[in-house]
């Protein structure tokens, strides 16, 4: 028997939340209260744990996706198809494994705030060193980075005239 997976019920004040990292992929083995998935609000970040022993299932939301109080993220499977399930999924373990770290170095985990702060002032995500936990870009990364890019352009053209004047000389 599949048990689903769920977002839980976010507080009143938050609308959505973004699926920031998966600590398991699909077929592997999974214990009771073993956490699954984070979710990240722009206010916290809340972990998923498992309901029960199991294997996981199928995975409906990715990383990166925005989810709503209480969406359907995936399926674990129970110990009764645990062993069923755990045999099949041993010959494509390989395949899935090379994903995630493509997809991590395309997409760095930041926080939904961050990352909007980051579209509104034209911030490449990739380029902002995260000190949250596990380097995750905090809003306040982004705002050190809007200030340093804010910053530069008034330094370089104050450059510029020396670099003029030396020819003169």
């Amino acid at each position: 028997m599949a048990i689903e997976i769920k977002a839980p019920s976010f507080p009143e004040s938050v609308a959505d939340g973004t699926i920031s990292k998966w600590y398991k992929k699909e077929g592997d083995t999974v214990k009771r209260d073993e956490m699954l998935v984070d979710i990240e609000t722009d206010k916290v970040v809340l972990e998923v744990l498992a309901e029960a022993d199991g294997v996981m299932g199928s995975i409906t939301k990715e990383e990166g996706a925005i989810v709503l109080s209480n969406e359907v993220l995936g399926t674990l499977n129970d110990g009764a198809t645990a062993s069923a399930a755990t045999a099949p999924a041993a010959a494509p373990a390989s395949a899935p494994a090379a994903a995630p770290a493509a997809a991590g170095e395309e997409d760095p985990i930041a926080a939904p705030a961050a990352r909007q702060l980051a579209e509104e002032n034209g911030i490449n995500l990739a380029s902002v060193k995260g000190t949250g936990k596990d380097g995750r870009i905090t809003k306040e990364d982004v705002v050190a980075a809007v200030e340093a890019k804010k910053s530069a352009p008034a330094a370089a053209p104050a450059a510029k005239p020396a670099a003029a004047a030396a020819p003169v000389v």
